[in-house]
């Protein structure tokens, strides 16, 4: 849902002129210092990306779903590192408190999330629980006088090394072993017990830094658990999941864009038996394959963005978005490289930084092959329900 289509033009408009003017011309030195520099978040701050998805009575801009997919695939139109850095808070860094937070708690850090003083994580994963979320042996026992005391680790945490509110899964009914006993917490860095690993070293995303959580004995009150309410902590994260795999869908397109402009560039200046290739149809096969493909995502990912917008159920919609999105975008990255040759495998046209960075989103939040289990699922359910 647009609800005011010359505002969103005008919030388009803006982020191209930070795409082309401030992200573009600093990639290299993003990529060089592996992390993104102060002047360029504070940049991101006066564009307001780190506010785009948080209600406006938090200090946001309450962008519906589909205004925020457009916002991403703009804003996604250049290294991945930015969008991470800058566009965390407006999807997973924020998404489970605007679910299900207590007023009094988004009333305490959605103000700074929007703004971008405050940098959110989700911390879900663990070294035995990825594609198993409810696996997590991270736990958080009562202890008298309403706190408990969380003890576990979190593995491939986005931001983590420089977030200051994580947004904490951990199991607080030992006795139950399935998502009924999982818990969200808020715990604000400097809190006794939790502490943060060095940026783990990666394929690619050189400035967007992952790392682990460590939590020992780390005691917290009871009104940290997101909505005041134990064993909630799953359906929170999945109602939070389902938002962001659409978010995730238009962050992968905007670097299948941006790719497909720079091959096109290219083949129309590359010269080879005398002629542009770009005049090879073989070249013009792979280009045009690529256009298809970024279309028909942009598609898929707008009508189930208004979906969402309109209230209707999107499980399967999402599973659908994230899988063909995250697939589009390594196809597109491939034929790129491919067109590009030697060129394209070297560093100094930045192919080759995409070609690593893109990898990773047919892995986080959901791998291609769990997200086609959960399509199958969800149509063979749906089949059985029509009989």
């Amino acid at each position: 849902m647009i609800r005011n289509q010359e505002k969103l033009a005008e919030l388009q408009t803006r982020i191209r002129t930070f795409v082309r003017e401030v992200a573009i011309p600093n990639e290299d030195r993003v990529e060089a210092l592996d992390v993104v520099p102060a002047d360029i978040v504070e940049a991101g701050r006066r564009l307001g990306c780190f506010g785009w998805s948080i209600p406006e009575e938090y200090g946001g801009a309450g962008l519906t779903t589909e205004e925020l997919a457009l916002a991403f695939i703009e804003l996604s139109q250049c290294s991945v590192a930015y969008r991470v850095h800058l566009g965390t808070n407006a999807g997973i860094g924020s998404e489970s408190l605007i679910q299900d937070g207590t007023e009094e708690q988004k009333m305490r850090f959605l103000p700074k999330l929007a703004s971008g003083e405050t940098i959110g994580c989700l911390a879900l994963t663990e070294s035995e629980a990825g594609s198993d979320a409810t696996a997590l042996k991270t736990t958080a026992v009562p202890s008298g006088n309403n706190y408990y005391v969380l003890n576990g680790a979190k593995c491939y945490i986005t931001l983590a090394p420089i977030a200051d509110l994580f947004t904490v899964f951990a199991r607080t009914d030992l006795n139950d072993s399935s998502a009924s006993g999982v818990s969200a917490f808020l715990i604000e860095r400097g809190a006794p017990g939790l502490t943060t690993g060095p940026s783990t070293p990666k394929m690619g995303q050189e400035g967007a830094p992952i790392g682990e959580v460590y939590l020992e004995n780390c005691k917290v009150p009871a009104e940290a658990i997101i909505g005041g309410i134990a064993g909630r902590g799953f359906k929170t994260v999945m109602k939070a999941l389902n938002k962001q795999r659409v978010n995730l869908s238009a962050l992968c397109t905007g670097p299948a864009i941006r790719m497909l402009e720079d091959a096109v560039r290219y083949a129309k200046q590359r010269q080879q038996f005398g002629k542009p290739i770009a005049e090879f149809q073989l070249i013009q096969a792979m280009l045009a394959e690529c256009k298809v493909d970024i279309e028909a995502a942009k598609a898929l990912i707008l009508e189930t963005a208004r979906k969402r917008d309109r209230g209707e159920d999107i499980t399967m919609d999402v599973s659908m978005c994230k899988y063909f999105s995250t697939e589009m975008c390594g196809r597109v990255a491939d034929k790129v490289v491919q067109i590009f040759g030697g060129q394209g495998y070297v560093k100094g046209r930045g192919i080759e930084r995409f070609y690593r960075d893109v990898r990773a989103f047919r892995i986080y939040e959901g791998t291609s092959q769990i997200h086609l289990l959960n399509i199958a699922k969800r149509l063979l359910r749906e089949e059985v329900a029509r009989l």
